[in-house]
């Protein structure tokens, strides 16, 4: 198969179903026919999905722990004039997924590369969750260690734009904790479960009462998850350094200078290093 408009071999990246095998479009099953070869993450996941389809199309694997002979195969067939679709095992190829090397390659072959979108669990959340969707950050999966993990949540502490995370059903719960350790108790956030499945579940509240419900019932740690961060809110920087000021003086006359600012910063959410510099300039002031 060759890309009409072209004329030459082309790498086509297919959405395929996140779940519900009736989410593929009528294109995607017209180019996974067509193609020379499939390019799949999973060989063995991905030939229930042809077979369900009547696609007789040959498989190959191609995963994050395949060899460069094996891009450099998928590579060779382009460059031979066959065409590759790549999919992954649910979903668009890529986001999460593997692939990025792939194109990069392809492109820099100029072998074309065509698009096929659609099912992507983070645009699925994200329309369904209620949280705002003009501005959003997508962070793909949190580390696996909590050390790096909390070291990531707290980078994201003061983003105001919706965030949104993938997590397995084996660190969900961990994951939950940590979120609402440091993104505080009160902040708005949505699990989304099992979505386009038979399953599926989609639960917002504050991270605190998410933390309970995570925990509350086995079911609701099964199966692929989105989570999404309502944004921080919007500070007036200049009302809460005056705030800051107001705490400071008081707390100056009775702390010492780092324990002063400690307290303050934990109070108002500022940087620590901001507080206690005001809060030395405010000491000396009183000098």
């Amino acid at each position: 198969m060759t890309d009409q408009q072209t004329g030459k071999a082309a790498l086509y990246i297919v959405a395929t179903p996140i779940g519900n095998l009736g989410d593929i479009s009528h294109r995607a099953i017209e180019v996974l026919r067509r193609a020379d070869v499939i390019a799949a993450e999973d060989t063995r996941h991905s030939s229930r999905l042809t077979q369900h389809f009547g696609i007789a199309t040959r498989l190959v694997s191609y995963h994050d722990y395949s060899s460069s002979g094996r891009e450099d195969a998928i590579l060779a067939e382009l460059a031979a004039g066959r065409s590759v679709a790549l999919i992954s095992d649910a979903g668009t190829p890529l986001i999460s997924d593997p692939g990025y090397s792939l194109v990069a390659r392809a492109r820099q072959m100029q072998i074309t590369v065509i698009p096929v979108p659609g099912a992507c669990a983070l645009t699925t959340a994200l329309c369904a969750a209620g949280l705002p969707t003009d501005r959003f950050v997508f962070e793909g999966f949190p580390p696996h260690k909590q050390g790096a993990r909390r070291q990531l949540f707290e980078s994201l502490a003061e983003e105001q734009r919706t965030i949104i995370f993938y997590e397995s059903p084996h660190r969900i719960a961990d994951s939950v904790f940590d979120m609402r350790d440091v993104f505080g108790e009160q902040r708005q956030a949505v699990i989304c479960r099992e979505l386009t499945k038979t399953w599926e579940t989609i639960h917002g509240d504050s991270l605190s009462a998410l933390s309970q419900w995570i925990v509350a019932d086995v079911n609701n740690r099964r199966g692929e998850f989105v989570v999404l961060i309502h944004g921080a809110p919007v500070v007036d920087q200049d009302s809460q350094l005056s705030d800051a000021d107001r705490q400071l003086r008081v707390l100056l006359e009775e702390l010492p200078v780092k324990q002063a600012a400690a307290l303050v910063a934990k109070l108002t959410g500022l940087k620590k290093n901001a507080v206690y510099k005001r809060a030395l300039e405010l000491a000396g002031a009183s000098l």
